[in-house]
């Protein structure tokens, strides 16, 4: 047995919880760098950027959220806190905050409207808060700085309503012990049901890469995760880390690039790029979190809002309408055309609510009275795209080959995509 199959059959008795559940039909989510580095032409900021560089003129949050919901996607992820350590709400922790700058006159709280906004969108709203700060002077000082650190999660899990995720970036913190278990004792108890992110105890994890794309097989469960792109060390989680903990898979819009850079529209990623993109992460069972960042006006740029709804739309032309769909349990799972249609795409998921049980299959249609073979994979999860060469079926079948018990096919469908 192979070391990822031998991983799969170990974690078997892993299931979801319902909020995990909710989290993956989510499917697509929306990241929003935004921050001081927006105004200074930089990535990552050393924490000495005057406050009063921030000061975007048309600053709409629902603008940002509504690019997002018309696009298809279920959430949304706001930077509230960078590495620099500028923060986007008027926190009562450190002067290094929106109510030091100009915007709004220093009585602006970015976390607010965004919170507003997706709320009034219908979509998630999740928050980035950075772990690692290079401005706060407590930070050299792990006591003191865990002091700091969970006032300001306690500020932000507590005063801006129901959050769908809570994202710890890794990134500056190899070798660095915080409170874990304190930190988590704050989500448990202000926002039990967010989703926490490849931190202290988590229960989604970060895909390993920046590139938007997830490894195939990727199983709901793990025993071990990189916590940035600088680290090959695995993260210490918690012992109450649950078994089963599903892959979130980010990416910017623009290649390598997270914080909005003037006159750099040409790194937007081509919408076949990013369908390739979507196939190796939603299309791999994993959660696709695609970042689009404000410009210093604080809008979308109208190039990437462009983009990213003809994404949205291209999404919706191949996988819009299927040609037949159907569940099942058991070893076959079998649709039949209402005609003879010309076929080359299929979606399967599982229901995984009875946890991840196939682990190979083959996908068949029934052409002048026999079965072809399609495809064949060994992780369903979630879901898993299939494309093949195009075929004329009468009936199409999903035969599981290996699977931990008898599985549950929540729905199968065929479409005819013409990729």
């Amino acid at each position: 047995m192979n070391h990822d199959l031998k991983q799969h059959s170990d974690d078997l008795a892993a299931l979801p919880t319902p909020e995990q559940l909710a989290w993956q039909d989510l499917e697509l989510g929306m990241f929003c760098h935004f921050g001081i580095n927006t105004f200074c032409d930089q990535e990552w900021g050393e924490g000495k950027d005057a406050p009063s560089l921030f000061n975007p003129d048309s600053l709409d949050a629902k603008q940002w959220v509504r690019s997002a919901k018309e696009a298809g996607f279920r959430y949304f992820i706001l930077t509230a806190k960078h590495h620099d350590g500028f923060c986007l709400w008027p926190t009562a922790t450190t002067d290094y905050s929106v109510a030091s700058s100009p915007w709004r006159e220093g009585r602006g709280d970015v976390v607010k409207e965004c919170a507003d906004a997706c709320r009034e969108e219908g979509i998630g709203f999740g928050i980035y808060v950075s772990p690692w700060d290079r401005h706060e002077p407590s930070y050299a000082d792990p006591q003191q700085y865990d002091d700091f650190y969970c006032r300001q999660l306690e500020e932000l899990l507590s005063g801006y309503g129901p959050l769908v995720e809570i994202w710890f970036d890794g990134a500056g913190s190899e070798g660095r012990e915080y409170d874990w278990p304190r930190i988590m004792e704050l989500v448990k108890r202000y926002q039990p049901r967010a989703m926490i992110f490849n931190m202290g105890a988590p229960t989604i994890r970060w895909v390993g890469n920046e590139d938007g794309v997830a490894p195939y097989p990727c199983w709901n469960t793990a025993d071990s995760s990189r916590g940035s792109m600088f680290s090959e060390e695995s993260l210490k989680w918690l012992p109450e880390t649950p078994g089963w903990v599903p892959a979130e898979c980010d990416v910017p819009i623009r290649k390598d690039r997270w914080f909005w850079h003037p006159n750099e529209e040409h790194l937007l990623l081509s919408v076949d790029q990013l369908m390739e993109i979507y196939y190796r992460s939603v299309g791999h069972g994993a959660t696709l979190l695609l970042n689009v960042a404000p410009d210093h006006h604080g809008l979308l740029p109208e190039a990437d809002v462009r983009r990213l709804l003809e994404f949205g739309r291209e999404i919706k032309s191949r996988f819009g309408h299927a040609l037949a769909e159907g569940s099942g349990s058991g070893e076959i799972a079998q649709l039949t055309l209402p005609r003879s249609s010309v076929i080359d795409h299929a979606v399967v998921m599982e229901d995984i609510a009875y946890g991840e049980r196939v682990s190979q299959y083959v996908l068949e249609a029934f052409v002048d009275g026999e079965w072809l073979e399609l495809t064949r994979g060994s992780a369903i999860g979630h879901k898993k795209i299939d494309a093949f060469a195009p075929v004329a079926a009468d009936k199409v079948r999903l035969r599981v080959l290996k699977s931990a018990a008898s599985p549950r096919i929540k729905n199968m469908a065929v479409y005819r995509c013409g990729q």
